[in-house]
Parts: C-alpha cells; sequence; structure tokens
C-alpha cells in the first residue's frame, strides 16, 4: 500500500506538470500572482478543451475568492480524473457550502481514502453523519446585519471597545486600486460610534493608520489606547522575497502596533517576530492587555494558518510566540481568533467538522 501512495504521488505530479502548458501560461501566471478573478478568465478561455489541469485551476480559483456555485461546478469535472487529496477536501467543502451535504460526504470519503491518518479524515470517518446533529443545536446568538455594511464591498473583523468604539475594515474605498485575488478595492480600517441604542454612527477612515498596502483586521486594547493590526511587509525595506519564474515581488502580512495620543494614533511599528518568509496578523488581545493572539503559517504548526499566542512585555518586547496546538489547529486553515475577558477563544476553522469553509467555533 505504500508504494501505492508513492506511486500516486508521481503521477499526480506528472500530470500537473504536463498539464501546464504555452496555453495555461498567461492563466497561470495570473494564478501565481493570487489574482483569482482574472485567472479564472483566463482559465475559462480554454475550458472547452476538457483539460482536467485547466478544470481543477478554474475550480480552485473559484474556491480561493469562495464563489461556491462555480467551484462546484468544475470540480465536479476536474475530479472525472484522478486528483491530489487536498482537491477533494476543498470539493467536499464547497458543496457544503451549496447545501450538498450527501455529496460532500463521498468528496470527503475519496479524501479519506487518500489521507487515511489526516486528523480530519479520522474526525470525520467517526462520525460522517454529523451535520443533522450541528444543525439541530441551540442557538447561542441572534444575528443581525448592521446597517454599515456595504452591498457591494466586504467588511469584517470588528471589535468594540469599553469607550464605544467600533473597528473595523472594509474594501468599501472605491478609490483605491483593486486587488487582483478579488477585484476589489485595497482594505482600510475604519471606525464608528456605538450609540447607547444599539445604532453605529457613520463609519470614517482611521487616516492616521491606512497606507497605500491592505490595512486590517485590528485588535484593540481594552482602554482604546493600542492598537495591533495587520498591514503588509512592503512598508519595511527590502522585506519579500524574489519569485524570478513570475516577476513577482512575494510580501507577507505583517503586524504592527500603534498608540493613540491626544486622540490620534501614531508611533506605528512592526512587530519584532514578522519574519518575510511566513505571514503574521489577524491579531486578537486579552482583556489585561498582556497576551497577543494572531494567525501565522510560520514553522512549527499544525499546517496552513495556525492560531498563535505571545506575551506582550511592553515597549515592544516580546516572548516567545506560541502555537495554540492540536486542540485549535487543524492541517488546514484557523483564523479570526477573538479572546473574551472570560477567557473564552473564539475562532474560524475549515479544518474541522462544520457546514464549509470557513465556520465559527469557540473553545476555552
Amino acid at each position: 500500500m505504500k508504494n501505492l501512495y508513492i506511486s500516486l504521488s508521481f503521477m499526480l505530479a506528472a500530470q500537473f506538470a504536463m498539464a501546464q502548458s504555452r496555453e495555461t501560461e498567461k492563466a497561470d501566471k495570473l494564478y501565481a500572482r493570487m489574482e483569482y478573478v482574472d485567472a479564472a478568465n483566463e482559465y475559462m478561455k480554454l475550458s472547452g478543451k476538457s483539460d482536467p489541469y485547466v478544470y481543477r485551476q478554474l475550480a480552485e480559483s473559484y474556491y480561493n475568492v469562495f464563489n461556491s456555485k462555480e467551484a462546484v461546478k468544475w470540480y465536479a469535472k476536474a475530479t472525472e480524473s484522478q486528483q491530489e487529496a487536498e482537491i477533494y477536501y476543498h470539493y467536499a467543502q464547497m458543496l457544503k457550502a451549496e447545501g450538498r451535504y450527501e455529496e460532500a460526504n463521498a468528496q470527503m470519503r475519496k479524501f479519506a481514502q487518500l489521507k487515511p491518518n489526516d486528523e480530519r479524515s479520522v474526525a470525520f470517518m467517526k462520525d460522517p453523519d454529523y451535520l443533522p446533529k450541528l444543525r439541530n443545536q441551540t442557538r447561542l446568538f441572534d444575528e443581525k446585519k448592521l446597517d454599515i455594511n456595504d452591498e457591494k464591498y466586504s467588511s469584517f473583523g470588528a471589535v468594540l471597545t469599553d469607550d464605544n468604539n467600533f473597528y473595523f475594515t472594509s474594501a468599501r474605498n472605491t478609490a483605491r486600486k483593486t486587488y487582483g485575488a478579488n477585484e476589489q478595492p485595497f482594505l482600510d480600517m475604519y471606525m464608528a460610534t456605538y450609540n447607547a441604542d444599539g445604532t453605529l454612527s457613520e463609519p470614517t477612515p482611521i487616516a492616521d493608520v491606512n497606507s497605500k498596502w491592505h490595512d486590517g483586521p485590528a485588535a484593540v486594547s481594552a482602554d482604546g489606547n493600542t492598537m495591533y493590526f495587520s498591514s503588509e511587509s512592503f512598508k519595511e525595506s527590502k522585506q519579500f522575497e524574489r519569485d524570478k519564474d513570475n516577476n513577482l515581488k512575494l510580501g507577507q502580512v505583517y503586524l504592527y502596533k500603534a498608540t493613540k495620543a491626544d486622540g490620534k494614533w501614531g508611533n506605528i511599528q512592526p512587530l519584532p517576530f514578522n519574519e518575510k518568509t511566513y505571514s503574521t496578523g489577524n491579531p486578537a488581545i486579552s482583556a489585561d492587555g498582556k497576551t497577543l493572539y494572531f494567525v501565522s503559517n510560520r514553522p512549527g504548526g499544525q499546517g496552513g494558518n495556525d492560531i498563535w499566542k505571545v506575551e506582550v512585555k511592553g515597549n515592544n518586547t516580546y516572548g516567545e510566540p506560541q502555537n495554540l496546538g492540536d486542540k485549535i489547529n487543524t492541517p488546514a486553515n484557523d483564523n479570526f481568533p477573538y479572546i473574551t475577558s472570560e477567557g473564552k477563544l473564539y475562532f474560524s476553522s475549515d479544518g474541522r467538522k462544520g457546514f464549509g469553509a470557513l465556520d465559527v467555533f469557540w473553545w476555552t
């Protein structure tokens, strides 16, 4: 059986290499640049050629922008030929997002056959019919769409401080250049006031912090005077790597700290554990300000993006980052931590049994 897995991996690698051609070169470069919308448009021009590689790349392009309907369509065609395990996992996630749970289970079984020791496979095979149980869980929260949402552009990463300032990240600034991955404007951070009647004031951009790069999401200390936020390594001198094959500068997500004085944010500093070979972002800060949680794909994790924590010592000095381990993190992606004053951790994951792609979980 071991020889079979080795042979299969070589076969898939050869299939992938052979499928790339001069015809797909333009689309492949767009995909390598994470310009998934434009990549999908280019692959679509080749979709009539019955090429499993083109089908796979179309599916993955749509997966990366969470267009589940189109992703499902092209995964179905791609998997008419043998694919690597993770393709079946992605296919299952998109099927679940479309509410097609029995079909999703069929793809998860294929994933489990190829990766039987993966913890996602083990968890699924122990309880493959878990979805009805999830649907029957008692609701913990009521949800309400906020009036400050933009109908067209993304808004996410909201935090509310003790002084009733409501911070969030949005792509609504149409004066910004667009990001090739999803054709939306670069991200900015915004602030609104949370009123006593539960309404929110008109959001305003945080001009002291926003830059020409992606900015946000942020975490703000309970007193409202310290902000940790994600931005891009391009802000720093030579903090990128070069992809010579695709003529790319490959930057990373970095974490920054800002402090408020006289009502303005300033003293912006990169955190010392940023590194140009992996991303460090999406922060959350404990109520006492002593522990910073963040997301990274750095070495020492469980796989994909993991949630980490680090001791805040003051004066922009920190302890050694610690991975939260396999009770929280999975071989897939774990993201967007939020820690309550009682120490309950909320986070998103696409590596656990859920309804498809990123679901919200909690742990204490």
